[in-house]
């Protein structure tokens, strides 16, 4: 996506937990004159700011429309549980849903991990947002389980939390239109994927013009002396060459007595 046919830019959307701090450092390093500009968006905003073009593309947690959206899984992340820091669950490392059965399980509107069937028992209400359970968290009223991202951005120090071995978990993408695949988002996905600057799906590197058919280059100065010279130091070596073998012809000729014997 452009500005301007003279000044191109990159719209980078991301949903909270992804830090794509990494990438755009990359970005800066390899299109230093092409500005990425980032936006952070909701789960559910995500798609409708893709679609609407107001990014390029996104991180995005899966999953989302494949007839309409590229993507490229990146990684899953690990589930958690967040509980009070004195909360019996803190007395083991990892924990099964099945441990959470008697527990106030809170499941915000904006939950990502997609439950079939939450744990334990049901709050009375729904909280709004992830920030507005792990108040609720705090007060005692019960624990939240999300992806452990989101449980370090909304870290708090009389908070912490368990892996929950079983729960389901939420896998991010990089997702884009996929009608609009243009030369930037190409540039992204080689960054994304590790591929270096100088790999053949990067942007080609500018070689040097060919010569003309017929054309030849011209000698750099001086370079005719240089051969002359070469020349002339082949022939001199050569006629040193020539007179050591005659004379030494001429010793292995006059030397007729026998040779001497070592004493």
């Amino acid at each position: 996506m452009t500005d301007s046919a003279d000044s191109p830019s990159f719209r980078l959307a991301y949903v909270p937990g992804v830090t794509p701090a990494k990438w755009v450092r990359i970005w800066a390093e390899r299109l230093p004159d092409t500005p990425l500009t980032l936006l952070q968006v909701t789960p559910t905003e995500a798609s409708d700011v893709l679609r609407g073009g107001a990014a390029d593309a996104a991180f995005v947690r899966l999953p989302v429309d494949r007839t309409v959206f590229s993507a490229i899984p990146l990684y899953t992340e690990t589930t958690v549980v967040v509980v009070p820091r004195d909360h019996v669950i803190t007395a083991a490392e990892e924990v099964t849903v099945a441990d959470l059965a008697d527990e106030v399980v809170l499941h915000p509107l904006d939950d990502v991990l997609g439950w079939e069937q939450l744990p334990g028992e049901a709050a009375f209400e729904r909280p709004a947002t992830t920030e507005d359970a792990i108040e609720l968290v705090a007060a005692n009223i019960g624990v939240l389980v999300v992806p452990q991202s989101l449980a370090r951005l909304h870290h708090r120090k009389d908070l912490t939390y368990r892996t929950i071995v079983d729960a389901p978990r939420s896998d991010i993408a990089l997702a884009w239109p996929e009608d609009a695949t243009t030369e930037l988002v190409e540039d992204f996905i080689g960054i994304v994927r590790g591929r270096t600057v100088n790999s053949t799906r990067g942007r080609a590197q500018q070689a040097p013009a060919p010569e003309r058919k017929g054309e030849r280059r011209k000698p750099q100065a001086g370079s005719g002396a240089g051969k002359s010279t070469a020349g002339g130091a082949r022939g001199r070596s050569g006629g040193a060459k020539g007179g050591a073998a005659k004379g030494g012809g001429g010793r292995r000729g006059t030397g007729g007595g026998k040779p001497r014997r070592r004493s």
